[in-house]
């Protein structure tokens, strides 16, 4: 004969509200993603070494050279020389930023991703949220010890942060790699292809301003060159902007805005096209 085992009525259920979607939670599964790749790890690093080793260089290559002229003096100025690195770190941070996004749609599990979130809006935000803490906290730390490392070579040429404008700059390099991630993010979820969201990447902050330049009447080009995305984001991580360029604080005002047109529209797209 056998015996049946009445099951345990006392053991408790889980509660509806722990089974919630909610975005504590959805940051949380984005943050674990984010770092399960080795990927990102290494691209980061690689992001960290372009801007130190660049920014080193340079102020060695420099030094001594008898053509430093102080803060404000354009390719003379000692902050802009020690921030150099950040022309190539843009570009694998935003190339990381489109790996966020498009990659998911290369591999399906993007499928995953919106079935355990159906409001899918939470998951761009989320995203969003933790590449753009991750970028703002190793990106403080590398600026300012590349800053600081580049003016201790620099020596007696080099520029303090109590300068007028020098503060400004330096914070407004961290916010402005913090910002070309998140563009990068936004094309891979505008386009869902990572070889088609790197290259307009590329051409929007390197290849488009200097052909336009060169294609453009100098009138024309005067008009409309300061407000590329690029130019507008330098303008306010440079001491003191050229007369071509926005003053710094109109042209963080333009890449804010532009950053947000991009992201509300790949939030339209992620909420009107199946995945």
């Amino acid at each position: 004969m056998t015996t049946t085992t009445a099951p345990d009525l006392t053991t408790k259920r889980p509660e509806r509200s722990d089974l919630r979607v909610t975005v504590p939670r959805v940051i949380r599964s984005e943050w674990i993603k984010f770092w399960s790749l080795r990927s990102t790890a290494f691209t980061l690093l690689g992001a960290v070494v372009a801007l130190v080793a660049f920014g080193l260089i340079s102020a060695s290559v420099t030094s001594g050279g008898g053509t430093m002229e102080g803060p404000g003096d354009g390719a003379t100025d000692p902050t802009d020389i020690v921030l150099s690195g950040t022309q190539l770190a843009q570009l694998v941070i935003g190339t990381l930023g489109v790996l966020l996004t498009a990659g998911e749609y290369s591999t399906g599990l993007i499928r995953s991703t919106l079935a355990a979130v159906p409001g899918r809006l939470p998951v761009l935000w989320a995203k969003a949220v933790v590449f753009a803490g991750v970028l703002l906290a190793v990106g403080t730390v590398t600026v300012f010890v590349t800053f600081f490392g580049g003016q201790a070579i620099l020596g007696s040429d080099g520029a303090s942060l109590s300068e007028p404008g020098v503060l400004r700059a330096v914070i407004g390099a961290v916010v402005y790699l913090t910002g070309i991630g998140l563009l990068g993010l936004a094309l891979g979820a505008l386009l869902r292809n990572t070889a088609g969201a790197v290259t307009t990447l590329f051409a929007s902050i390197w290849l488009l301003p200097g052909l336009m330049g060169a294609v453009l009447p100098d009138s024309w080009n005067d008009a409309i060159g300061p407000y590329f995305p690029s130019t507008a984001g330098t303008a306010f991580m440079t001491v003191s902007p050229g007369s071509d360029m926005l003053s710094p604080w109109a042209g963080l005002a333009v890449f804010a805005a532009f950053l947000a047109v991009m992201l509300g529209t790949a939030a339209l797209q992620l909420k009107r096209r199946d995945a």
